[in-house]
């Protein structure tokens, strides 16, 4: 149930083991959200954005370039065609294994039948096994007017126009990818944050870095702020927003409500299958994806944090296996988290702040990029690689970069964390120069104290 990167994933697994395999989906396509409506073409639009802002940042180097003239149709055509191309490969992909895609909704009826809703008819079908990925849907704001100017990520990444005036509700990653898009594109944008920071629950040194670069994209971050009032005057959204200081009313374009995800379970009778849920509404599953029904599984978002595509893609293996007779626990040590802003953040493991709330004997230690011969050629000064690890032990238990193409480094991390590494196992690693995952291995040597770049 669900065709997504949790899904189609399940189904490939599962057919490639000699099961016969339904996969529905309530979309034409295969890919989910992610490939759709999410991870794919924000990312299509983020790279749209970091060419416009290395043009312009080119001036640094003495190259300068022409105002670039921009077509927002073909700019938008781009981004599906790079979806649909993808799509259409997982089409092919499913026909070669033999699985049944049909575009519907499955709903249980017992806790071994759903029902399938096409446009054209309801077909029962028994299972012996069943893998709910159904995703999740994004958070919307209480009392919130209908309206055209509203915007959830889906419709902002429709890309109708470019705003002048643009409001972000939500100063989480999405709401920071989809208002650098806009403001490359042109669009003034304020972004409001209840927190007192940005990227609530990301380590503040990562942040930081990434705040100071954003504070010359958009026209204002204000964080400890909330919406309290927001009406469409019929040509632009009246907003009153309230912080320490009290209440003021701002005019803006269209508002982007990015607030956060929650799971797609409203329509598939779980109670009929035996499936309960927690308080926050994500299904209940144990260290194998089996959920109260020992027959059904569930995987990716509607399992709760952190809802990301390779968590799903991650889980659908350890529910194949399982559901195939190869026992596999969903035990990671490193989940790594990618945010694609420009500078990106990306980590794995440990964060600085769950080391002071586990009160954890740890030693931490930065590199900055500044020291990085690489990252000054490429004009990306701005950035910062941490390792945190035991004291005692020296072994890795996170990692954090915050700097340009943070996401391809973290890989690194991810490997040295799950295998168990230790500080001086990946110091002992030979690192190409010059390149930015340099900046791994100098904060490593700088972590024992022989690093030769930087003296902290």
């Amino acid at each position: 149930m669900g065709a997504g990167p949790g899904g189609y994933v399940a189904a490939f697994l599962a057919a490639d083991k000699g099961l016969s395999v339904t996969l529905v989906d309530t979309s034409e396509q295969l890919g989910g959200v992610c490939l759709h409506r999410g991870c794919i073409p924000s990312k299509t639009l983020l790279n749209a954005a970091k060419i416009l802002n290395d043009a312009k940042d080119a001036k640094n180097m003495g190259i300068t370039f022409a105002d670039p003239s921009i077509d927002i149709n073909q700019l938008r055509d781009f981004k599906i065609s790079v979806s649909d191309r993808l799509a259409i490969g997982l089409k092919q992909l499913c026909k070669a294994r033999k699985v049944n895609f049909i575009h519907g909704l499955a709903t249980f009826v017992s806790t071994d039948t759903a029902i399938i809703h096409t446009a054209n008819s309801d077909e029962g079908i028994k299972f012996d096994k069943a893998i709910i990925a159904t995703g999740s849907i994004p958070m919307g704001i209480p009392n919130m007017p209908l309206s055209e100017k509203i915007l959830d990520s889906s419709a902002a990444l429709d890309l109708g126009d470019v705003p002048q005036n643009f409001l972000v509700i939500g100063g989480g990653y999405i709401g920071l990818e989809l208002g650098s898009v806009y403001a490359a594109l042109g669009s003034q944008v304020t972004v409001v944050e209840m927190a007192d920071s940005i990227l609530p629950g990301v380590d503040k040194d990562l942040s930081r870095v990434l705040m100071q670069k954003l504070r010359k994209k958009f026209k204002e971050i204000k964080t400890s702020t909330k919406v309290v009032f927001i009406e469409d005057t019929g040509v632009q959204l009246k907003v009153i927003l309230e912080d320490k200081k009290g209440k003021t009313e701002h005019l803006f374009d269209k508002a982007l409500v990015s607030i956060g995800r929650r799971p797609n379970t409203a329509n598939i009778n779980l109670s009929k299958a035996g499936v309960e849920i927690d308080e926050k509404g994500f299904i209940k599953v144990n260290e194998i994806r089996q959920t109260t029904n020992p027959n059904v599984f569930a995987i990716g978002d509607v399992t709760g944090q952190p809802m990301l595509a390779h968590k799903a893609s991650f889980e659908a293996h350890i529910a194949v296996n399982n559901i195939t007779g190869n026992k596999s626990v969903y035990a990671p040590k490193a989940i790594p988290a990618v945010i694609f802003t420009e500078p990106q953040i990306a980590w794995c493991g440990i964060t600085e702040t769950e080391t002071i709330a586990q009160n954890l004997d740890v030693k931490i230690i930065s590199f900055p990029w500044a020291a990085c011969g690489r990252a000054l050629s490429m004009s990306k000064p701005e950035g910062t690689t941490k390792i945190i690890a035991d004291k005692s032990s020296h072994k890795i238990l996170g990692i954090g970069i915050a700097g340009a193409e943070a996401g391809d480094l973290i890989s690194e991390a991810v490997l040295a964390i799950e295998n168990g590494f230790t500080v001086e196992q990946l110091a002992s690693a030979i690192h190409p120069h010059p390149t930015l995952s340099e900046t791994i291995k100098e904060c490593a040597e700088l972590f024992l104290g022989k690093c030769a770049h930087y003296k902290a």
